[in-house]
Parts: C-alpha cells; structure tokens; sequence
C-alpha cells in the first residue's frame, strides 16, 4: 500500500492538464482501486477537423482524428460529451471557432481544464505559421482568412485557467517529396496573399491583455519546417499518423512516464508507420520542467491505493445489445500495425468492478470498431452486466498467416503500372496496391535534376520508397531498366522488409503480463573500465506490480525527436527478467540500409573433438538480468553503416524459439563461441518461424491452420527505433 500523497508525487504534468484528479483516473473504468469522490473542476474540449476545402485537395483523415481524440477524452480521461464541442469541415469556419473560443473563455475557470486540437491543411502567409480553416478564399482583397499560429497561442494563454493543452496535427513543408504514399497536412498558397487586417487586429487585441495563467502546452506533429504532417491510410479509415500515435499512447501507457519520454515513443511508433515527421513542443516550458504526464496536480489528503495496476486499456465498450452478451468496441489504443490484423477471435478482458473480469471476443471489425460478444465457460460467471465506457484490455491476439507487403505505385504510365502489378504478383507475399488503400512502400521513379533546367523530373530509373519519400538503401536501378527486371531485383530487399513488418506486428509493450524490463545502452570504454549509458527504456507496465518509479528520457532539448547515436558507438541491451518464469530472449531488426539482422548465441553441445558450436536459447532465469550481445573485446556491437534509422524487436517469451533458431540456422555464418550480432539470409522465414513459436508457447489454445494465437501471458515484444548519424 502507498500514501494517495507520496502518489502523486510521481505521476503528474499531462494527466492534470487533462484535468484528471487522482479520484478519476483511479476509479475511471479500473476495479483494481477504491472508487473516489469526483472533481469540481470541469474539463472542456473544442476538437476542429477539416477534410473538405473549398479550393485544395480534400484530406481523408481530419474526421477520424477527431472522433480519435473525443473517445480519448471520455472514456480515458473522463470529459462528459457535453462538455466537448466538435467542429468539423464547414462548421470550422474562423467565426464559428473564435465563437467557441469567446464561448469557452466565458465559462472557465481557474482549475478548469480546456483541451483544443486542430486537424487540416496548414501554410505559410508572408513567413508566418498559419492555420487554414474552412472559410479559405483567397478572393477577398488578396487576404487570407486563416488564424495565425501566434494568434491561436495567444487565445490559450488567454484562457483563465492553468490547465490548458492543443494538439495541432498540421504541418508547414511544402516541398515534400513526389514518392509520398501519405497525404501531407500543407498547402501553398500564392506569394501575393496577405494576412487579413481582421486578423492582425484580433491578434494586437489579444496582445494587449494582462495574462497571469501559464502559457498553454502545444504538441505539434512536426518539428522543424522541413517535416511534413502525414495521414496513415488503413483498412476501413485513414487519420494524422501523429494523432494516432499519440491517442493510442495515452489510451495504453503508464502515466508514471515523462512528457519528452512518452513523446519520443510517439515518434519511433510515427517513424516505424513510414513518416520521418517528429513531434516536439510549442511551449516557453524548459524540458526539466515539463515534468511527468501528471505531475503539479498536488491534492491533499491520504488514500489508500491498491497494489496491483492495470495500466492502460485498447479501448472501451461503447453500445450494449438488449441480451446484455453482444457489444460494440472502440479499438483506438490498438497499435496501428496490429489493428490492422486483429482478427476475429481475439480477445479482451474487461476492466469492471466484479470479482472476476469477463473476456470478450471479437467476431468482426471495421476500422476502429468492433463488434464482440461475451466468453462464457465453466471459469466465466453468466450474469456478467456489461456496461458502456468499461475499458477493455488485450488478452489474446489472433492474426492471420497470410500477410503481405503492400506496395503502392507511384505516378507510373499506364503500361508500368500493368507491368508492375504483375512482377510483383509473381513475388511471394508481396502485392501491388490502388489509391487510398494501406501500403508499406513505394515503387516508383527516382528524381533527377538535368544541368540544362534545374527542375527535379522523372527519370527512367525505378527505385523503392519509404511513404514519406525517401529512397530505401540499395534500391535504384540503372537507367532504362524494365520495369519487371525491376521488382525482381528488388525481390530479396521486399522479403526483407516483408520479414520486419511481420515481427511488428508482435509488439506488446503495453498489453503484455510479463514482467520485464529492456534498455538500450551506449557502452563507452575507459581506462577504469567499460560504463554505460541508458538511451531508451522499454517496459511491459501490466506485468508488474505498480510502481511510482518515473521513466525518463535522456533528452536535454525541447525537441521530442528520435534518439540518436553516432556510428561507431558500442551499444547492449539489458533484459530484466522481474516474472517468476524463465524467459527465452531473440533479437531481431533492421540496419541503416535496411538489412535484417539476428542475434546469434553459440555453445558446444559437448567436448568432442573436434567442437561444432550450434545455435542455443538466450535464456533468463527469474529475476536476473543479462547483457546482450555478450561479447569478448573486439566483438562488440558497434553501430555502423548509413546515416538512418536502425530497427530492433527484441521479444521475450515463456517457451524456447525453437523454429526460429532453425530457420536462422541455415544462414551460413562462421561459428564463433559467443553472441554475435550478424546478418540474417533467410528474414522472411525466421519471421515466420517467430510467429509460430509464439504460437506454440500457448498452450491452452484452439489449432488454426490460417492464424496464429498468442496470449499475452506468454510473450513479450519490444521495439526500438533510433538514428545513426
């Protein structure tokens, strides 16, 4: 047990800001601690989101983003329906929004907690960051009706309240690239278009006040100008790759995290979805004083807390069938790269204030809803009441086997297009895909620049790219290559990207039950010996006890961007196994040019001459911790190649990686009596052999010759996203 005091201590900045007290999100749709009296402050929300512009092209996921952000809202964070207004396309003119703005200034208070987010196209006008709302003629007078992002900063810092947070998924690069699979956020408008005099006005106004509150807390989706906000395409809805990733954070994560640290787990999950975009802060805030996502809420008063902790939640039950055993789901805290394979089958446990949690299964899913109905058997009481707003957790994933590596084809004449839809039907698990359907790649023509005109064209090399348009390592062919010859060149490289995307989808960070801990360290030698460094820090927060140690980043700017290290460092991981189980360790990922590599753990099997060292389990007994790789000196892991991101999976689970190690096997490779980090041959089987050993670790499961099944009781799957530079 612990004091409600020494609490909230540790847990802090973002969850006040939500307006959360420590009796709310305690008792918000989690049986595991003693229901609290409620707050007297009131939590208000304007979300705005805008597909449909008069004059630019129309965007596809503003409406998601806000219907992401409202369910967040009320169900994590506890906000009445009431109490959120949403303007979306023509009711997000600039009048209707400086109404609401006016609307909600007449009604906060100190205390109360304001939560504003914008989703649509963004721009430029004379050098200044703009916001374009609905209402965007360009006709009158040569102005733009936009709202400055200075005006906007100042209209929160106006509010009287010092509980204020803006979400802006929105971007300001024009120049983004031409092999782009996602839809960007910015549009540019015409050199000669000036800022409206109403708004300069409106702006001189705002500046004139006498402000006392705080200046409100700004996320951004981008965070210098040369990034671009990105929309995700997926089966069924597309939405702003930063409001997903952040919505889906907040719904699963602990709140014992710092702003920066959560943040940057933001954008490993936005750069592993295809966007080089990173977030960062709006804020005049120095990164020490951020704080955690819930600190300077100090309330008096001690309470009693529960040891156990649930954690987060994959999201909330929102309708309930007359029989009381079928239900609706909002699924937004699934990870985007597993929801888009969830399965039926799968199940989720729900959090209620019964002895016992009753699991539902899903039958059938569209988008970010589910239909599910409840599990019953001899262990499950029938008289179960479900009731809408409880929150649901994963307990068991069902995913198909028969994934592929969708491509998109990028502005290609109508025959390339033939022919490449056809090449790559020919390659295993690989598939070419139309407009505004999920894709991984891009196939398309590299830009050139011809010294007679400057301008960047086509030319008549083909090459592979990532969805926000850079050219993946290796990948360009030569001038007036077929378009066939193509994507048979680039068969090895696509089943390796085939290989990353399929251990992906076992991440489960946050839904997993084992208790175990992972941190990427830089080892730096000297002449005291070899220290180290932690860089990144991943937990499964269910499969512990609950704990108010705060997990921070290293991050000294106000710049929430991926970690980076410099080629040439010396890197490990240490595993924590905290379970009372032992654990077996694999480690697998991608390099700079996108190469896939294994951690590889040779032993003699006896002392017969002469020794043929074999493949072995990385094993950790319960409550050790290892180093890996663990190596002698001058067979360390250092970072090396290209300057991009590198890529780790490292998956622990209850059962041995038996069809894993087999498959890794085949590459030939010298046999060395130690770890070594070394290339994979093979990457799309040891993926597959990886899926079905975490198959096979659960036991008490249901054969399927078309799916795998793993329980969240038996592994878990941590990823790692970093620079090299």
């Amino acid at each position: 047990m612990m004091k409600r005091r020494t609490f909230l201590q540790h847990i802090g900045g973002f969850l006040a800001v939500l307006g959360i007290t420590e009796a709310e999100w305690l008792s918000l749709g989690n049986n595991y601690y003693q229901a609290l009296a409620q707050t007297s402050s009131r939590k208000l929300a304007l979300l705005v989101g805008i597909n449909n512009y008069s004059q630019f092209p129309t965007l596809n996921g503003c409406l998601t983003d806000v219907e992401l952000q409202k369910q967040l809202l009320i169900h994590r964070f506890g906000f009445q329906l009431s109490d959120i207004l949403c303007l979306t396309d023509e009711q997000a003119s600039k009048s209707l929004i400086q109404k609401a703005f006016n609307d909600l200034n007449s009604q906060v208070q100190p205390g109360d907690v304001v939560y504003f987010h914008f989703s649509g196209y963004s721009t430029y006008v004379k050098s200044q960051k703009a916001l374009i709302l609905f209402d965007d003629s360009l006709e009158k007078k040569g102005e733009a009706n936009y709202l400055l992002e200075e005006t906007l900063q100042l209209i929160l810092h106006a509010l009287k309240t010092e509980n204020v947070i803006a979400v802006l998924d929105t971007g300001y690069n024009i120049n983004h690239s031409k092999n782009c699979g996602l839809k960007v956020r910015t549009v540019k408008i015409p050199d000669n278009i000036n800022i409206a005099n109403d708004e300069l006005e409106y702006q001189k106004q705002l500046k004139s006040q006498a402000i006392t509150t705080p200046p409100a807390l700004i996320l951004s989706a981008t965070s210098n100008p040369n990034q671009s906000a990105r929309e995700l395409q997926m089966s069924g809805f597309s939405t702003g790759l930063f409001t997903y990733a952040l919505t889906q954070y907040l719904w699963e994560n602990s709140l014992t995290t710092t702003v920066q640290f959560g943040l940057q787990k933001v954008n490993s999950t936005v750069q592993q979805l295809g966007s080089n975009q990173q977030s960062t802060l709006i804020n005049s805030k120095k990164i020490q004083q951020l704080g955690t996502f819930a600190s300077n809420f100090g309330i008096g008063a001690d309470i009693n807390i529960q040891s156990e902790y649930s954690g987060g939640a994959e999201g909330a039950i929102t309708s309930v069938e007359e029989d009381g055993k079928a239900v609706q789901l909002w699924l937004g805290g699934v990870p985007a790269h597993v929801l888009e394979y969830m399965g039926a089958n799968s199940r989720f446990a729900v959090i209620s204030n019964s002895a016992s949690s009753p699991n539902l299964v899903l039958r059938v899913r569209s988008g970010l809803t589910a239909k599910a109905s409840l599990r019953t058997d001899s262990s499950t009481e029938t008289s179960i009441s479900l009731q809408v707003g409880q929150l649901i957790q994963e307990v068991v994933r069902v995913i198909p086997k028969n994934i592929h590596l969708n491509i998109g084809l990028d502005k290609l004449e109508r025959i390339e297009r033939v022919d490449a839809t056809s090449a790559f039907a020919t390659l295993n698990h690989i598939s070419s895909t139309a407009a505004e359907q999920p894709t991984d790649y891009i196939f398309g023509k590299l830009l050139d620049k011809p010294q007679e005109t400057g301008a960047m064209v086509s030319s008549s090399r083909y090459g592979l790219f990532s969805l926000s348009g850079e050219l993946i390592a290796n990948t360009s062919g030569e001038v007036g290559e077929a378009v066939k010859v193509a994507a048979q060149r680039l068969a090895p490289k696509l089943q390796t990207l085939l290989a990353a995307k399929l251990w992906r989808i076992t991440e489960n960070e946050a839904s997993s039950l084992l208790n175990v801990k992972v941190t990427l360290e830089t080892v730096v030698a000297s002449h005291a010996g070899a220290s180290s460094q932690p860089i990144m820090i991943r937990e499964s927060f269910r499969g512990r006890a609950f704990s108010t140690k705060v997990l921070t980043t290293t991050t000294t700017t106000t710049t929430m961007e991926l970690n980076k290290l410099s080629i040439g460092n010396r890197i490990q991981y240490k595993v924590e196994n905290k379970s009372n189980q032992t654990l077996y360790l694999m480690l697998l990922g991608l390099d700079s040019s996108k190469n896939a590599f294994a951690l590889y753990a040779w032993h003699n099997k006896s002392e017969d001459a002469p020794p043929l060292p074999s493949l072995q389990n990385i094993t950790i007994e319960p409550g050790a911790t290892t180093t890996v790789p663990q190596t002698n000196p001058g067979f360390e892991w250092i970072i090396q190649g290209l300057s991009d991101s590198i890529e780790v999976q490292l998956i622990l689970s209850t059962a041995p990686f038996t069809q894993t190690l087999a498959a890794l096997s085949v590459t030939k490779v010298a046999r060395v009596e130690q770890q070594r980090i070394v290339p994979v041959s093979n990457p799309s089987e040891v993926a597959v052999a990886l899926l079905q050993d975490l198959h096979d670790a659960y036991k008490d499961k249901k054969d399927t010759s078309d799916a795998y099944v793993w329980n969240v009781n038996n592994w878990a799957s941590f990823s790692f996203v970093f620079q090299a530079q």
